[in-house]
């Protein structure tokens, strides 16, 4: 039996497979080692996940996560594993991972849509091209952080159609003069401002709100799909805010000639399907 994980900077999924059949699964706090030392990860796993991931050694430990970018980074992920699980553990990207559970083995674009944003080309077994996703701050086009920093920015500039903007401090429980503070000091920015996105989804039937959740993602297809040079252009996309947002992922997607073959919340049926025959 393995463990396989996907971890993105909101929530990591573990499953225990016995070849195809999930044995156990469970959904902990999110992991990235841009923002967390290897003895906070070894903290969050060990006290977060169900004693049946520790019962015994297991075959192997395969980790997708996000900030699991570069070689330094993913050193300290896989110290943190290695430590609790006592197994051999693989670490690889969210991004191989997304591609691996999106097509399997069939080659194709894989997308992330959730808190961050990415893309790549994907040759059925690795990722061949990335156009580099950058961050909150740089880059994420149409990620659930991208669309919570515009509309918070909209808010406090006087941009946002007035009852919009009520109700979300409203809701929030936050003044205007407090949101600098809370966002401008989260230990996981992105992950709040992702999280403010989560509003507009309650409110899709104003035009303001469609329209600016329609920009972010026209900005994902123009910054980091149409840079591809890459036939038939039809994409397959994973994550929270591409389902939440589906129908204007969609009508975007089709206002820039490209074709949506799946969105779906995330990428562990393919993961498990990936590796049912790995030993």
């Amino acid at each position: 039996m393995k463990i396989i994980a996907e971890s993105s900077s909101t929530r990591t999924h573990w499953s225990l497979v016995d070849g195809t059949e999930v044995v156990a699964k469970a959904t902990t706090g999110g992991l990235n080692p841009y923002f967390q030392s290897r003895r906070e990860i070894s903290h969050s796993i060990r006290l977060e996940l169900p004693e049946a991931f520790f019962r015994r050694r297991w075959e192997h430990v395969y980790y997708y996560g996000a900030g699991c970018a570069n070689i330094e980074k993913c050193k300290i992920m896989e110290s943190s594993l290695v430590a609790q699980f006592k197994t051999p553990v693989t670490v690889e990207s969210d991004l191989l991972g997304a591609a691996r559970g999106l097509l399997v083995h069939e080659p194709g674009l894989a997308c992330i849509i959730g808190t961050g944003s990415n893309s790549c080309v994907y040759d059925g077994e690795h990722i061949v091209s990335n156009v580099r996703p950058l961050g909150y701050v740089l880059g994420d086009e149409g990620s659930g952080c991208y669309i919570g920093k515009i509309f918070v920015s909209d808010c406090l500039k006087g941009l946002a159609p007035e009852k919009i903007s009520a109700k979300f401090f409203e809701e929030y429980n936050i003044r205007t003069d407090a949101v600098m503070d809370a966002i401008y000091t989260a230990p996981l920015a992105g992950v709040l401002l992702s999280s403010y996105s989560n509003f507009l989804a309650h409110h899709l039937d104003n035009e303001y709100v469609d329209k600016l959740i329609y920009d972010a993602f026209t900005q994902f297809f123009k910054r980091n799909i149409a840079p591809y040079n890459y036939p038939g252009k039809s994409i397959s996309v994973v994550g929270a805010v591409a389902c939440r947002f589906d129908k204007i992922f969609t009508r975007a997607a089709n206002d820039f000639g490209i074709k949506v073959d799946k969105i779906v919340p995330a990428s562990m049926p393919g993961l498990i399907e990936f590796h049912a025959k790995d030993i």
